[in-house]
């Protein structure tokens, strides 16, 4: 049990940290689309969210788009798709869920294990788990992949170098998850497919806000891995602002490993952990373990509350569910 939970909460922080991306590539190996950056690029580095150059277009073909289309990924990498890709690999389950959900599912030609969601994503050949099989992907012969650039960074850098157009992304906010499904729908021709999810996301957002403006902030402790929670900078702190809270992790950025006697300082009104699949939950076994943590009021008050896994841990459509879900817990009486 101890060695499944820390591969577990190594999977959770690399799949949060790395919070799914707005990829859009050029060049397959069938040559049908073309990089204009040559397929190089620095998969390591940081960039605003993935912008894209579209030719302007007539109201009446806004719902198609016009090739070529020019994408700049997380990586600073610019790619030029001159038609829609027929065969994608995803690297990453939340990569997955946005190719389905804008309606790319019978492009899809491998997956990565992880990828659950939806369910005919189960039965697409499997391209490795965290560590990424480079052969498969190469031999499935796509015209893109989709990759998360700071949780596929080695694939990403291994793909390019063999010429395979790769689409690399990092969101780091909700607004940027969005943006980043537009782009994917984008570059897939599902202009009307992903602009339904944008919208349903937009509506959820504005929902949770105008429930939530007037109400007292919630002092929240959020554990998504045992022992870790999240800080500043990262989506979920966002989503939790969102939501009506206030992080009590957010005096420190990115995803780090919590100290416990800082918790029990800052006295957190509300925890909440995700549903690991596993009775009991590891992460309330901790929390009942803790010296000191019976004093918190979450724990005094049994203001612990369990929110989905997948929807909180991958930057796609669901991420709006998770919002959901986040502030009906923060907010029972104001957001049904």
């Amino acid at each position: 049990m101890v060695g499944r939970n820390k591969r577990l909460s190594k999977l959770m922080l690399a799949m949060l940290m790395s919070a799914i991306l707005v990829f859009m590539a050029a060049c397959g190996a069938n040559k049908a689309n073309t990089n204009d950056a040559g397929n190089t690029g620095n998969a390591g580095a940081s960039a605003s969210p993935v912008q894209s150059e579209q030719p302007a277009e007539s109201p009446a073909a806004a719902a198609e788009t016009v090739y070529p289309f020019k994408v700049t990924d997380a990586t600073g990498t610019e790619l030029t798709f001159e038609k829609a890709p027929a065969k994608v690999v995803s690297l990453a389950p939340s990569e997955t869920e946005v190719l389905y959900a804008v309606g790319a599912g019978e492009e899809v030609a491998g997956v990565d294990s992880y990828s659950n969601y939806p369910e005919e994503a189960a039965s697409k050949p499997k391209v490795g788990d965290m560590t990424t099989n480079i052969e498969a992907v190469a031999a499935l012969n796509p015209d893109l992949v989709v990759a998360s650039s700071s949780m596929n960074t080695d694939a990403v850098e291994q793909l390019r170098k063999l010429n395979i157009t790769v689409l690399a992304t990092d969101p780091k906010t909700y607004d940027e998850t969005i943006a980043k499904i537009e782009t994917i729908g984008k570059i897939m021709n599902k202009n009307t497919e992903a602009a339904q999810v944008a919208t349903h996301m937009r509506d959820v957002k504005q929902q949770v806000t105008d429930a939530v403006k007037d109400a007292p902030k919630k002092l929240v402790y959020l554990e998504f891995s045992p022992g870790w929670t999240v800080g500043s900078g990262t989506f979920l702190d966002e989503l939790l602002s969102i939501a009506g809270g206030t992080n009590v992790g957010a005096s420190q950025a990115g995803w780090y490993e919590v100290s416990a006697e800082e918790v029990v300082k800052q006295n957190p009104e509300i925890i909440l952990y995700p549903d690991l699949g596993e009775d009991p939950n590891p992460i309330v076994t901790g929390i009942n373990s803790r010296p000191g943590w019976d004093a918190i009021d979450a724990v005094k008050n049994k203001q612990m509350f369990e929110v989905g896994n997948d929807e909180t841990s991958r930057v796609g459509p669901r991420l709006a569910d998770a919002l959901l879900q986040v502030a009906k817990a923060l907010h029972p009486d104001l957001v049904k």
